[in-house]
């Protein structure tokens, strides 16, 4: 393992996760999701996360989470992981977009 590895940890490898049959979720307003998102994305606004861990555990697969910036993601993610899902920050949606690309 480099050491970049070590102390930055492994770039997750978003198209390889969708190859898998990820799903992309934006976690922004639904006014901030009108302005630009991931195609393909869901929006489920943090604030609605709740409720929607038990259907996103049951399906069983692996979630991206992505936002304006990475920090609500990363939130989400949190959220995600302490219920037993398979949960990745995609971080800023535009950016997350382009590595689709």
């Amino acid at each position: 393992m480099g050491i970049f590895n070590v102390l930055f940890g492994k770039k997750t490898d978003f198209k390889e996760l969708v190859k898998r049959g990820a799903l992309i979720i934006d976690v922004r307003t639904p006014g901030e999701y009108a302005t630009g998102h991931v195609k393909g994305s869901k929006n489920i606004p943090l604030d609605q996360l709740d409720k929607h861990i038990d259907a996103l555990k049951k399906d069983g697969k692996p979630v991206i989470a992505c936002c304006r910036s990475g920090a609500r993601s990363g939130a989400a993610v949190s959220r995600m992981k302490a219920a037993g899902i398979e949960a990745y920050n995609g971080g800023p949606w535009d950016s997350l977009d382009a590595q689709l690309g």
